[in-house]
């Protein structure tokens, strides 16, 4: 089947408008249909239970102290410590029991009888489900108002005075007040998570989390759907398999054509400073790893480290208690994937226009120079604002918004984006040659596009403050999140891959271009609206379930398409019996395609089938299709494109410690992923079918000999990691020892300014 590339180009463009109408309106409903917010709860008596301000005060400062990265709300967050609205909704209905148990028999309900207790529980469901909203107040029942402040007190002595044993330091909220607002904000979730929508037969969070006794048990969409959705796999596995066979997509060519070493290359000056990010990202992924063994460790030792309490006089809980590890953790982890691409962005296209705008080195230096500030000064900012050093509304500014992915400042987020998009423009100028000859959909466009969706995206992070509704903060913040993954990242990897084999001279420059248009096309057309599966049980609308789940399928569709597309390139080079000089960064690109599959594809469909997802939500599986797909994907392509810069640029190459490295980091992942972490999931998932949620994420589920056990089998695989990054990072800074000297760059695009393959309109 052959396809014209202008016939792709506006495909994509309908398929574009399309995304953007579905999660426009989206987004109006997501503050339609918003769980409200109500002006206070009240007791039978009319006296004032809570407020809005006091909700309000409460997710604040759940999200200044770091507290999405200890546990979860609404399922999204860290698993670390219990999911503060299964845990809210738990203890409610406990304290309920016990009173009515007082009440009715004047003793404690685990010594009542069956029957009595039955009677008991009845009440209490009976009572849950009488809280709808009138003129704008909830009516609490007495046991209701009973149980909200004995929660409050519950809430107090465990993130205020602290609680060792669930790994939470003395203070990790800052005073009494704020942690009864806190559990003020997780006992709303609660409500809106056990009272039912006007006008429906299920709650405002579609009966999530499982808790029979509150009345959430899984509805019947999510069934359907997760019928639907295995139907749609086979058929979506299979269009994958014959759109890949049918459509004409060319293979790198080693016949014919001579691939250049790597001292065939022009080095100029921009080149050689954009390869000094290299060993920044690899300090930061030193850093990230590290802290990675201590998330580990703090599951068998939630307040030492391998039985030291104290280091220097200090407690180590106390200064990096597991929330603040958390947050660094994962924002190291995405700075150096990012710090890598951007510079992948600034050196890739000197070896194909072989011309350097004047004075692009000097832009590339301040570029690297503003990403080190913004790095430095968003984690600092962090741990200031979680410590309470930077007061007023202005922590959230400067110092911690406390949102999973999103934990930086906003003054932070924003230099990001300035950051962003100074590097499109300094892309754009290296680009120029082949952004003038070529058309708007073109190679050099596309690779534009792709970076500048990745800071579009980002401003979605501006669309909230810590007073908005957390289930549209949390519809705003999935926009930043997964579209990244599921659209703006997958885009970026098919448009710098297939300018890395343009570079190469594996492909010619219009059948890159086709490529890419085609991958795109099924990446736009199923990641975006697919999103929406993180929509199912925080809030939004119960339209998302049958959108979400059919989306979500057809995601599997594209990583099908890139995997076979690298595995298909790499048959080509392992076949032509030529040396392929770039054998070693093409094995990272190989595994990232796996790696793809296997975490965001195989892992991430069986996560997010509704029925599956019901129980899952929040859960170790999670962990596992996160790691899977975060490292193994995005970051195995970050780190390739990392060793074909070093490749180039440095002037006596041996790979012989980078594969030790590589072989460490894919051995690491998988003993980590599939002997610890996913059995630790599916018992997580079995105790929640057979219990309920709260007990799956309790303590008690985690102290187990066999949970235990299985966390301490997770040493092997981090080690590997861990010895795999400290390789590479002195093997980095050992190739930056013996860089290359820099050439002298063309005046102008006209001085020799042009592709190696010149881009032929026939070439389709």
């Amino acid at each position: 089947m052959r396809v014209q590339r202008q016939t792709l180009a506006k495909i994509l463009v309908v398929v574009f408008v399309f995304n953007l109408a579905v999660m426009g309106a989206g987004a109006w409903f997501a503050y339609e249909e918003a769980p409200p917010m109500p002006d206070r709860i009240h007791g039978p008596d009319g006296e004032t239970v809570a407020t809005t301000a006091d909700i309000q005060d409460g997710k604040a400062a759940f999200q200044q102290y770091g507290l999405m990265n200890h546990g979860s709300i609404l399922g999204n967050g860290a698993y670390y410590g219990v999911d503060y609205t299964a845990d809210a909704l738990e203890l409610k209905t406990q304290y309920m029991q016990e009173y009515y148990a007082d009440q009715r028999y004047g003793t404690a309900y685990d010594d009542l009888e069956a029957g009595e207790r039955a009677a008991v529980d009845e009440r209490v469901t009976e009572d849950l489900g009488n809280d709808q909203p009138s003129e704008n107040a909830i009516p609490y029942s007495e046991a209701e108002a009973y149980a909200h402040e004995a929660v409050r007190q519950d809430y107090v002595e465990r993130y205020h005075e602290g609680d060792s044993e669930r790994g939470v330091p003395a203070g990790m909220i800052d005073s009494e007040e704020e942690a009864s607002q806190f559990a003020d904000f997780a006992l709303w979730t609660a409500w809106a998570a056990h009272t039912d929508r006007p006008e429906s037969t299920h709650t405002y969070t579609n009966d999530w989390p499982y808790a029979p006794l509150s009345g959430n048990n899984p509805i019947g969409a999510a069934m359907t759907w997760s019928v639907i959705s295995m139907v749609l796999l086979v058929a979506g596995a299979g269009f994958g398999v014959w759109l890949y066979k049918s459509i004409e997509l060319p293979e790198p060519d080693t016949e014919g054509f001579d691939v250049p070493s790597p001292g065939e290359f022009d080095l100029y000056p921009s080149q050689q400073t954009a390869v000094k990010f290299i060993p920044v990202a690899a300090l930061l992924f030193v850093g990230q790893v590290a802290l990675g063994g201590l998330l580990a460790h703090y599951y068998v030792e939630r307040d030492a480290f391998f039985g030291v309490t104290t280091l220097f006089g200090v407690n180590i809980v106390e200064v990096l208690p597991f929330s603040m590890a958390k947050t660094w953790h994962l924002d190291l982890a995405i700075l150096w994937i990012a710090t890598l691409w951007i510079a992948a962005g600034l050196f890739l296209p000197a070896l194909v226009t072989r011309y350097e705008p004047k004075r692009q080195q000097t832009y590339v230096r301040g570029l690297l120079g503003a990403l080190l500030v913004v790095a430095v000064g968003g984690l600092a900012g962090v741990w200031l604002g979680a410590n309470g050093y930077i007061g007023g509304d202005l922590w959230w500014i400067f110092g911690n918004e406390g949102l999973e992915y999103l934990e930086i400042g906003k003054f932070w987020q924003a230099g990001l984006l300035v950051g962003f998009a100074l590097w499109a423009v300094l892309v754009a100028r290296a680009l120029k040659p082949l952004l003038v000859e070529e058309s708007r959909y073109g190679l050099a466009h596309m690779i534009l596009y792709a970076g500048g969706s990745i800071g579009l995206l980002f401003t979605a992070g501006f669309l909230f403050t810590p007073t908005t509704n957390i289930a549209v903060t949390e519809f705003w913040r999935w926009w930043v999140v997964h579209m990244w993954v599921e659209g703006a990242f997958e885009f970026f990897i098919v448009a710098v891959v297939a300018f890395t084999l343009v570079s190469m001279n594996l492909l010619s420059y219009r059948s890159a271009e086709k490529a890419v248009l085609v991958e795109s096309l099924l990446v736009m057309g199923t990641g975006v609206i697919g999103v929406s599966h993180h929509y199912w049980w925080v809030g939004m609308p119960d339209m998302w379930v049958p959108i979400g789940s059919a989306f979500s399928t057809l995601e599997l569709i594209p990583l099908v398409f890139i995997l076979y597309e690298a595995l298909g390139q790499y048959r080509t080079f392992d076949a032509s019996g030529k040396e392929f000089p770039y054998k070693l960064p093409f094995m990272f690109i190989i595994a990232s395609g796996v790696w793809n599959f296997v975490g965001a594809g195989v892992l991430g469909f069986f996560i997010n089938l509704p029925l599956i997802n019901y129980y899952e939500h929040g859960t170790y599986l999670t962990v596992g299709h996160a790691h899977a797909a975060m490292f193994g994907a995005f970051g195995f392509l970050a780190l390739g494109m990392a060793i074909y810069m070093l490749q180039i640029s440095t002037a006596d190459w041996s790979g012989r410690r980078l594969r030790w490295a590589f072989w460490a980091w894919n051995v690491g992942l998988a003993l980590m992923v599939f002997v610890s972490v996913l059995p630790v999931g599916f018992l997580q998932l079995e105790t929640a079918f057979v219990e309920n949620y709260a007990t799956a994420r309790g303590l008690a589920f985690y102290n187990q000999d066999i949970i235990q056990w299985l966390f301490w089998a997770r040493l092997p695989g981090d080690t590997l990691i861990i010895i795999g990054t400290l390789i590479f990072g002195y093997d980095v800074v050992a190739k930056l020892r013996n860089q290359r000297e820099a050439d002298t760059p063309a005046e102008s695009p006209d001085e020799d300014g042009y592709p190696r393959r010149v881009p032929s309109e026939s070439d389709d």
